[in-house]
């Protein structure tokens, strides 16, 4: 069963006047408002540009004041010198020791140094947070282990009603 098209040509004519003129009404609104918009899309988009932040570098201890020396025996070399940029504490010599202790078999020591050094935690490893997951457990303190103090037969029975699915409610089951 098809349609019929019931379209003359005065109706044929209204509709493309009715186009005709959403279309002027279109451009002379974009001849009107188009800066405008575009202005204020421009200023979004700076909006959304990422903002920089400084880098923030750890604050070096002062050094004591130099001792007189008399004559220098060697030139000290300008790598050496020059302060070290690092994001990490030292590693404790003990700890250091770990990795050198299996030195024939290479990845036993690397092994026993890598999970000596994953128990610490990161505000000891990390001078500051480095990346944005640092954030949320930066500083926590001390994880607690906490046990559960329930026996499973104790879960099943507070788990499920007492009283069956379809059964009338009982004035215990209502939250109140």
């Amino acid at each position: 069963m098809s349609r019929r098209l019931n379209i003359d040509s005065v109706q044929q004519n209204f509709w493309k006047e009715e186009l005709t003129r959403e279309q002027k009404l279109r451009c002379e609104w974009h001849l009107k408002y188009g800066s405008m918009v575009k202005a204020k899309q421009k200023a979004m988009a700076a909006n959304r540009l990422p903002l920089k932040l400084p880098t923030l570098y750890p604050q070096t201890p002062p050094s004591p004041p130099p001792a007189p020396k008399a004559v220098p025996s060697r030139v000290p070399s300008p790598a050496l010198e020059a302060p070290q940029q690092s994001e990490m504490y030292p590693v404790l010599p003990a700890t250091r020791a770990l990795l050198y202790e299996g030195i024939s078999h290479d990845s036993q020591g690397r092994c026993c140094y890598l999970n000596t050094r994953k128990l610490d935690v990161p505000e000891k490893r990390y001078l500051f947070p480095i990346t944005t997951n640092f954030t949320y457990g930066w500083q926590l303190g001390p994880t607690l282990k906490q046990e559960m103090a329930s026996t499973k037969m104790c879960r099943v029975d507070s788990f499920f009603r007492k009283n069956g699915a379809f059964s009338s409610l009982d004035p215990r089951d209502l939250v109140l």
